[in-house]
């Protein structure tokens, strides 16, 4: 299945192939590497770079540059259409390629927003408590907060969490909890504290490292870490897996069906179809509730 935004006006993938990605990001538009995209460009060349305003430039694994066609912005804003007031998204060149959002994940946060609803009118004399883990800049915390619920964002790396807080501000939002930390150590808390949540959003990394050079491997931790969250989920419940590390929905579908009872359950590929009518697979995600 093939889950792939369609609300988006300040985003737009122009075109993808060879190894790369042409995005407008509200007025900017930039060339960023991808290794999915193996196929061939649908525009010329010579389109690509007269339309771009950048191109990152891997210098090496972990880290590259900027390389400027028009002048770059150092930071800008784009808003995407949910809730009373819409979410605001503060932009900015990173040494990552990253400008601090994944539009893919606009479908998610439209499931978010809507299952939230639902657990509203379901459930009227409760707070709906939800969790967001490798939150990165927040687009889930925001449509979870824009849809009312009591929010706990986790994040190992601080200034990704300060990052998330100023989204939030620009999106009129408040009352979002921030906490820099491991996520397995932090499920692993509130497993010891009793506490619980009606959703629970995770986007790990296929790899990386914690808050204190902690190193994190998905296929290494996955199993714990899913074990641990169905330890701290209220009855009803949803949940939303994204992963990066080549592991198909059948497989991440699998590892649901392992620790949780879900209904209406949804597994494919998040992906974004760009103006030339091909689309780009960036993630597999399974998603359920039990309302």
């Amino acid at each position: 299945m093939r889950y792939a935004p369609t609300r988006w006006k300040d985003y737009e993938l122009i075109d993808s192939g060879d190894g790369e990605k042409l995005e407008r990001f509200g007025d900017v538009i930039l060339i960023r590497p991808e290794t999915a995209a193996i196929w061939l460009k649908s525009l010329p060349e010579r389109e690509w770079t007269s339309l771009a305003h950048g191109k990152f430039i891997n210098k090496d694994k972990t880290s590259g540059y900027w390389k400027e066609f028009q002048k770059l912005p150092e930071a800008w804003q784009i808003s995407y259409p949910l809730g009373p007031e819409g979410l605001k998204f503060n932009l900015k060149l990173t040494k990552f390629k990253h400008v601090g959002i994944f539009p893919e994940h606009a479908n998610n946060w439209e499931y978010i927003y809507e299952t939230i609803g639902l657990f509203k009118k379901a459930l009227p004399n409760e707070e709906i408590k939800i969790l967001n883990l490798f939150a990165y800049t927040g687009g889930a915390s925001l449509a979870a907060c824009s849809a009312g619920a009591a929010v706990t964002h986790v994040d190992s790396i601080k200034q990704v969490v300060t990052w998330s807080r100023e989204n939030m501000e620009s999106s009129g939002l408040q009352d979002i909890r921030w906490t820099v930390e491991d996520a397995l150590k932090f499920v692993q808390r509130e497993m010891k504290r009793g506490n619980k949540y009606h959703g629970v959003m995770l986007d790990p990394p296929a790899w990386g490292l914690g808050p204190k050079g902690e190193r994190w491997k998905l296929e290494d931790q996955v199993n714990t870490l899913l074990k641990s969250i169905a330890e701290i989920l209220e009855e009803k419940h949803f949940v939303i897996l994204n992963t990066y590390s080549g592991l198909s929905p059948l497989v991440v579908e699998n590892l649901a069906l392992s620790y949780f009872k879900p209904e209406g359950l949804q597994a494919g590929e998040l992906c974004l179809l760009s103006s030339q009518g091909r689309y780009l697979p960036l993630g597999t995600v399974v998603r359920f509730d039990t309302l």
